[in-house]
């Protein structure tokens, strides 16, 4: 029997949504630049990668946790340089970077630990859960809320600290007028191209963050394709949330749901391959409703600028 209101389930839907929070951050971003970084499933796969292989081999996490962030930087900038200054479309360039990381990751694995499917033969370090005093303490609420892994509170607070960047600091704003209006930034001396590039930098990594987690918190190896989609819909989720760190975040937590919906029929019973179908089928459910919304958004603007421009016309 299926349960969706216990503190369980909640602690679930919290920790599934944690990369997909972390990218459609990295997604917010970009949007707000001008830019759309359609290879955000690369940048996770390749920090989720490079984590597990600086962590296994160092046996330290800080290293670990720098190396993911490089992997997912270096395909950052690999977008931005192709896109920015060979003028290649940013698009095929995310499509491209995004089959190269597939089969990459596995070739690197191979030729790094001799291992096919998953980094079993290296001890990967994982980051720390973390119980939160007095919260631990709460009934059902210190269930749900307390003993998360610390990336999921650190995707949390990148929440609060994307929505500062783009509205409170001088950087963020610049950033904002760079994607509203690449023209005037530029003549008012802002080099639009730097801006992009930083953009997609900040990106890579907060999306990289992402990929560690499904390497060394939810997992604790890496495993071929392990990211399984989730960079596209991140990809959802901030186009659903309208560019809105908490609206994505609300987003972000509808898609979290759904997979933590779809392990709940996997444990009832229900065929394997109709569970995965779920959460891909609720982002296209998602971005349909989210479609169908905005038309009638844009109907009701029109009417009533017609109606301002002239009332006899209704």
């Amino acid at each position: 029997m299926i349960n969706l209101l216990t503190p369980e389930f909640f602690f679930t839907v919290i920790r599934v949504t944690t990369p997909i929070l972390f990218a459609a951050m990295a997604a917010i971003i970009c949007s707000k630049s001008g830019v759309i970084n359609i290879a955000l499933e690369s940048i996770m796969l390749t920090a989720a990668l490079t984590g597990v292989l600086a962590s296994g081999f160092s046996q330290n996490i800080f290293i670990g946790m720098v190396g993911g962030i490089l992997g997912g930087m270096f395909i950052a900038g690999a977008l931005a340089y192709f896109s920015l200054y060979l003028k290649a479309d940013i698009i095929l360039v995310g499509i491209a970077l995004n089959l190269m990381a597939v089969g990459g990751t596995v070739f690197v694995m191979f030729v790094f630990t001799g291992d096919r499917g998953s980094t079993n033969s290296i001890r990967s370090l994982q980051f720390p859960d973390v119980n939160i005093p007095l919260l631990q303490d709460i009934p059902v609420v210190g269930t749900a809320l307390s003993g998360h892994n610390i990336l999921t509170y650190l995707a949390i607070l990148s929440v609060i600290g994307v929505w500062f960047f783009l509205s409170k600091t001088t950087y963020g704003l610049r950033l904002r007028s760079v994607g509203e209006n690449p023209d005037a930034a530029t003549s008012v001396g802002i080099d639009v191209r730097k801006v992009k590039l930083v953009a997609l930098l900040i990106s890579g990594f907060l999306g990289a963050f992402g990929g560690m987690y499904m390497s060394m918190a939810y997992l604790s190896v890496f495993s071929t394709n392990m990211v399984a989609g989730r960079g596209f819909i991140s990809l959802a989720a901030a186009s659903m949330g309208q560019a809105n760190p908490f609206g994505t975040l609300l987003a972000a937590s509808f898609f979290g749901l759904m997979e933590s919906v779809s392990y709940q029929l996997q444990a009832i019973g229900i065929p394997a391959q109709i569970v995965g179908m779920v959460p891909y089928v609720s982002v296209i459910i998602g971005l349909v409703l989210y479609a169908q919304y905005q038309q009638s958004l844009q109907k009701k603007k029109t009417l009533s600028k017609q109606l301002k421009e002239d009332p006899n016309e209704a």
